[in-house]
């Protein structure tokens, strides 16, 4: 009998959840809401029944992202960085850097050659370079965030505030005088793959790198970073989920070296780096 694990991400704006038993057996995505713990739960109570299975079924259950601490129903809980690493590198093991863009911050990640984090990044003190910057657009410009995903090449308008909050100003006078709202949206994706670019500089990303968090499906946004940053990168189908899959991953890899076995896709090791060990962050005004 295979053994199985869930990871479950819970976010700023997103719990991510997902069910692993050597490959991705099933993964979903619920607004955070206002109980970060009960979504939690609905998440992976739901995979669970989705795919026939109850909680016992499970040998681990690990937990990342913010909300982790909270999660109940967790065997183990790891730094989203640890997971997103662990992630990436399951989906793509030639990756050597990983750019993740959530809701509420942003990650720059530095890989070694065997998957582990040689170095890390993170924007947790603005909202600039982040998902809530694009949504503020999106309010803004009243339009769909997939709108961002179908925008072409054209004319872009700088943003010249650093600061989510100025920004917004700025983008209210910049409309008010007849800046066309494309230009306008070319010129936000501009600043947050500027700031990305800045991150991964610091931490001597390498390429490929792979594109997580829930903007990884922004096509515009990928183009510009790669223009940037002169690095390949990479999106996945996966791309949204790949913290909690990581977590799931993790997760296997722990219950097997507990059974004293191991598989060539216990190989990678991947090792946990926490903001006690490496207090960076990046929050440029």
């Amino acid at each position: 009998m295979k053994t199985i694990t869930a990871g479950v991400d819970i976010g700023s704006t997103g719990v991510k959840a997902v069910l692993f038993d050597g490959s991705i057996l099933a993964r979903s995505v619920h607004p955070t809401g206002w109980s970060p713990a009960e979504t939690g739960e609905r998440a992976l109570a739901g995979l669970l029944s989705e795919r026939g299975l109850l909680r016992t079924d499970l040998v681990r259950v690990t937990a990342t992202g913010y909300g982790r601490k909270v999660f109940r129903e967790a065997d183990d809980r790891i730094t989203e960085i640890t997971c997103h690493a662990a992630g990436a590198f399951f989906l793509e093991p030639e990756v050597r850097s990983v750019l993740d863009l959530g809701g509420q911050d942003s990650k720059a990640i530095a890989l070694s050659d065997d998957g582990s984090v040689a170095d890390f990044l993170m924007n947790d003190k603005c909202a600039a370079g982040t998902g809530r910057f694009l949504s503020m657009t999106a309010n803004l410009l009243e339009v769909d965030l997939r709108w961002f995903d179908a925008l072409g090449e054209g004319e872009t308008h700088p943003i010249s505030s650093m600061c989510a909050v100025f920004a917004e100003s700025e983008m209210v006078g910049l409309l008010a005088s007849g800046v066309e709202k494309e230009a306008l949206a070319r010129g936000v994706l501009d600043s947050i793959a500027s700031r990305a670019a800045g991150m991964l500089q610091r931490v001597g990303a390498r390429g490929p790198a792979l594109f997580t968090g829930g903007l990884a499906r922004c096509a515009p946004l990928l183009r510009m970073l790669e223009r940037k940053t002169g690095l390949e990168f990479r999106s996945s189908e996966h791309s949204q989920t790949a913290g909690a899959l990581g977590a799931a991953v993790l997760g296997a890899m722990k219950a097997r070296k507990k059974e004293g076995r191991r598989s060539e896709r216990d190989t990678p090791r991947f090792i946990e780096v926490s903001a006690k060990t490496r207090p960076r962050s990046d929050c440029t005004r």
